[in-house]
Formats: structure tokens, sequence, C-alpha cells
């Protein structure tokens, strides 16, 4: 049982994924409802373009600060850099009373976030020893998903009880700075307790040896047939993943499913969550980490068939959000966690960098086809089914990676 138990690093660790979640759970469920009210286009193309845009933009800057945060005291500098401004544009995104400026303050929020996970999921091979590496990063999801259902009970707690049982958008409103100040706080342990251990040496010319480590970390990707083909993998069954999360509110709306349905159905997503994610990371030990991915995979081309043919109602919606659920957590951490045992440690953030690029642009590809195909189509469930292949395609990449050579992983 010792082992099993966590240190004040991994415990601090784990606190960022608790910390960011609050701002991820709102965003997936609040906030794309209450963007609905602002909009008078079709609130489905324009908030997947504007994550679309919000991924681009990290997944372009994310390898090069990666790089130079592998030098000696700039992880945690970038890390607080990137809390910062998600946190400030958080607070600000009860501002705006109009479309178009609400979009811009939540793509510069969706930064923040995205670009701070980077530097956090590098942590890991800080805080914690690589055969924890699944285990630690399950308990972070697991942990996050939990957490994050405080924060939404308060913020519930204001845009109905300001609205006499009536989503308020007052409520709403003062609801973003909780959730801010919820990221903020919870963000103190990992800046006090984890330290960069696993990093390069200061030198001169930092910023062009960064462009040109660059150059050199694609070099050994390609080289290295195992990490090359997950990435590959990785890239095609995340894009899934990612726009799920991200569509499924403004989905459910879409199809005419009350705020009230779709908020309780997203919270049982998280309960069921938590213990899914801590499964997936012990039956990793055992069965192997790489095999349990390719079951959350098979799983997750399953579930994206059972929505393109069969959601048409509030209880289809149930299940779909329960069997998510099952799955959701497992699929993110034990990437992440895989991914980690395959790099260099001193070089992580340039590589998880990378990992960024790969997750980052399949999220563009994923948002950008179901609201494309949404639009073209007229609808939404075609625009699931379009991102159906994109599953398939990464588990064939998963099946072609050479076997490991520990069973563990």
């Amino acid at each position: 049982m010792a082992g099993n138990r966590m240190d004040v690093k991994e415990r601090s660790w784990v606190m960022y994924d608790v910390a960011n979640s609050a701002f991820v759970m709102f965003s997936t469920t609040v906030v794309p409802i209450y963007f609905t009210g602002l909009t008078t286009g079709s609130a489905v193309v324009e908030w997947g373009f504007a994550e679309t845009i919000a991924a681009l933009i990290v997944a372009v800057l994310m390898p090069f600060l990666g790089s130079l945060a592998d030098y000696r005291g700039n992880k945690k500098k970038f890390l607080i850099g990137s809390v910062g401004t998600g946190v400030v544009a958080c607070a600000a995104l009860g501002i705006p009373t109009e479309a178009l400026p609400f979009l811009i303050i939540y793509i510069i929020a969706a930064i923040g976030l995205n670009s701070s996970t980077v530097f956090y999921d590098a942590f890991l091979v800080d805080a914690t020893k690589s055969e924890k590496y699944d285990s630690v990063s399950a308990k972070g999801y697991a942990w996050g998903y939990v957490g994050s259902l405080i924060p939404f009970a308060l913020c519930l707690g204001l845009i109905y009880g300001l609205g006499d049982g009536q989503a308020s958008a007052l409520g709403t409103q003062l609801s973003f700075p909780v959730v801010a100040i919820w990221w903020a706080v919870f963000t103190i342990p990992l800046v006090r307790n984890v330290h960069q251990v696993n990093c390069k040496d200061k030198e001169e010319h930092a910023l062009r040896k960064s462009f040109i480590g660059l150059g050199h970390t694609v070099k050994m990707i390609v080289k290295n047939k195992k990490l090359l083909l997950f990435m590959i993998a990785f890239f095609f069954y995340i894009d899934g993943v990612h726009t799920i999360i991200k569509m499924a509110t403004v989905f459910g709306t879409d199809l005419g499913i009350d705020s009230m349905q779709l908020i309780a159905a997203l919270v049982v997503t998280q309960l069921v969550a938590f213990p899914a994610a801590l499964t997936f990371g012990k039956l990793a030990k055992t069965v192997g980490t790489r095999k349990m991915l390719i079951v959350g995979v098979i799983a997750y081309t399953l579930i994206t068939l059972y929505a393109a043919f069969f959601l048409v109602s509030e209880v289809e919606f149930w299940v779909l959000a329960i069997c998510v659920g099952l799955f959701q957590g497992g699929i993110q951490a034990l990437s992440r966690s895989y991914f980690g045992s395959l790099i260099p440690k001193n070089n992580a953030n340039e590589y998880f960098g990378f990992f960024d690029i790969f997750g980052k642009y399949a999220a563009v590809l994923g948002t950008a086809l179901m609201s494309g195909f949404t639009l073209l189509t007229g609808n939404a469930n075609l625009g699931i089914l379009s991102i159906t292949g994109l599953f398939i395609v990464g588990l064939v990449f998963l099946l072609l990676m050479p076997k490991d050579e520990d069973p563990e992983r």
C-alpha cells in the first residue's frame, strides 16, 4: 500500500489537474449554453471555429516555448505566465454582452489553459519516478474530475439562485471570477512544491539554439519508430476525444436538450470518470499501457458510431455521457504517461511541446470537421460521424507500434 501513496510533490502536481479542471468543466458545460444566448448564428459552427483558432495558436507556439522551457528555471516561469493569462481572461469572460468579444476573450483563456497544461504535463518527469507515471497521471485526471465539481456546484448555485430556479445571465457572469479564483488558488501547491529537476543548463544564444534544438528533436522523433508511430496514433485518436469534450454541450443544445439535463448528464460523466481513470491506471500496470490505450480507442470508436446513429433524445445523451466517462480520463492519462516514458527527461518540455502540437492540431481538425460537416449537411449527427474515422486511423497506428520490451508499458 505504501508504494501507492503519493508524496508531497506528487500530490502538489495532481492539484493542478484540480485547478484547471474547474475551467475545463465550466467551459464545456455552462459556457457553451451561455454563448448560445449571445449569438444569432449557429452556435455549433461559431463555437467550433473558436476552439479551432485557440488550438491552432497554441500548437504553433508550444514547440518553441517548450524548447526554451527546458533551460533551468524557465519551466515554472512559463507555467505561471500561462496560468496568469488564463485566469485573468477567465475572470473577464463575464464582461462582454455580445458574441464576438466574448469569443475573443474565451480564445485568450483557452490559450492560457492549453499552454499551461504543456508545462504541467512536462513537470510529471520532475514530480515522480518513471514507474509511477501511469498511476500519478491517472490520479491527476481522476481528482481533477471530482475536484472540478466543487466550484461547479458553487457556480450553479449562483446561476440558478439569482434566477429563482431559472438560469440567470448575471449568475453566469459572476461565476467566471469564481472559477478563475479556484484555478489560481489550486495552482499554488504545484508552484511551491514541484521544481524543475530535469533540465538543460542555461547558455548564450538560447533563443537561436532553441530553434536548432527543435530541428534536432524532430530528427530524433523520426528516428524513434515507436515514438513516431505513437505520436501519429495520438494525433488521430485524441482528436476525437477533445472534440467530444469541447462540443458535447453545444451539440446537445442543438438537439434541443434543455440546459439542466445537459449539465446533469455531464456531472455524471465527471463522477463516472473518477473511478474509471483510477482503474485505467491500475490496469495499465498489469495489462500494459499500450493495450489499455487500444481498449480506450476501440471504445471511443463505438461511442461515436452510437452518437451518430442513435443520439436523438435525452435518454441517448445520458447513455453517451456515462460511456464517455468510462474512458475519457483513462485514455488521456495513459497517453500522457506513456509519452513521458518514451522521451528523454532533460528535454521533456520540448518533447511535450510536440506532444501538444499533435494534440492541438488534432483538436483543430476535429472541431473543424464537426463544424464543417454540420454546416454543409445541416445535421449535427453527421458532424459526429465525420470524426469516427479518426479513431480508426489512430487504432491502426497503435497496432503498428513495436511491442513494448517492458510488459507494463
